[in-house]
């Protein structure tokens, strides 16, 4: 008799704990993540049950579900390019991108959920943090941009990112500044011209470079040190070789000029089978002994 009635008790238990087990749960944070607990119910609404930083796990409890919002810097870029390139203050169509830091003040993880974001399952927690990015920063961030490329002139872009990224970040920092979002940097690059601009430039510095190297080809074929060598005070020594056929030993400036530095000497070796033109230079073992001689007579 008494193991029939105990037979209803063992069997209300079992149901009792199987539905514990059923609608409780152990929801866990990882490190890195805030997570925004919630509590459901059998009748009514799902409500707000907690805030807990991982990595942590509230131990079972009834019908409780996490959304873990990360806490740990994001990136995200913004381009412009094609059909959403910038025209410059001088029309011209100017492709670029913008890279954002950021991430969500861990104090503030509720306020992000239930004022910037919608609640995303565990299994993709970064569905929280790009609906808010979508919803509160991406727009904004896109229309700063294209005003600070529209306030210059084509051409003064390359050399004005710098100001341009500090320009946009001091608007982003102003539009976050009571918000959960923590913008860490605001960084613009890749500028780039329509292929006419850029071609042109180009071909703009290649002239300028040839220009550039004849004007210094003509002002050292201009240039007379002679006048200046009496102020020459340190020892000096000048070493050419008897088959070195860019400074041809049949020049007489070397031999002339040397007699105004007070310090100064001449060695001008002989061809042998070691020489080697102008390359000689390059051989210590032929003048080695001059420079040796030089040295010793310093100390």
């Amino acid at each position: 008799m008494r193991m029939l009635k105990a037979a209803p008790i063992a069997i209300v238990v079992g149901a009792v704990v199987f539905i514990w087990l059923l609608g409780s749960s152990n929801p866990v944070t990882p490190a890195g993540y805030v997570g925004y607990v919630t509590q459901g119910a059998i009748f009514g609404q799902t409500r707000f049950y907690t805030l807990q930083t991982g990595p942590i796990s509230p131990g079972r409890t009834w019908l409780l579900s996490v959304a873990n919002v990360s806490v740990t810097p994001y990136t995200y870029h913004e381009d412009f390019v094609g059909p959403t390139s910038v025209l410059s203050r001088d029309n011209l169509k100017i492709s670029f991108s913008v890279h954002l830091v950021w991430k969500i003040r861990p104090d503030r993880v509720k306020e992000f959920v239930e004022k910037y974001s919608t609640l995303s399952d565990d299994r993709h927690p970064d569905r929280i943090v790009l609906t808010a990015y979508n919803n509160f920063l991406k727009e904004p961030l896109r229309t700063y941009a294209r005003d600070e490329i529209q306030r210059l002139n084509g051409l003064e872009i390359k050399d004005r990112i710098t100001p341009v990224g500090e320009a946009i970040s001091k608007r982003v920092l102003e539009l976050t500044k009571d918000t959960p979002f923590q913008v860490t940097s605001v960084v613009v690059g890749n500028i780039q011209y329509p292929d006419e601009v850029a071609n042109a430039v180009a071909t703009k510095m290649a002239a300028t470079q040839v220009l550039e190297r004849k004007q210094t080809e003509i002002a050292i074929e201009d240039y007379d040190p002679s006048p200046h060598l009496a102020e020459i005070t340190a020892p000096l020594l000048a070493i050419n070789s008897a088959d070195d056929f860019v400074n041809p030993p049949e020049l007489p400036m070397m031999r002339e000029l040397i007699t105004r530095v007070p310090k100064g000497r001449f060695v001008l070796l002989p061809i042998t089978d070691q020489t080697r033109g102008h390359g000689t230079h390059s051989l210590p073992a032929i003048w080695g002994g001059e420079l040796a001689a030089l040295l010793a007579g310093l100390k």
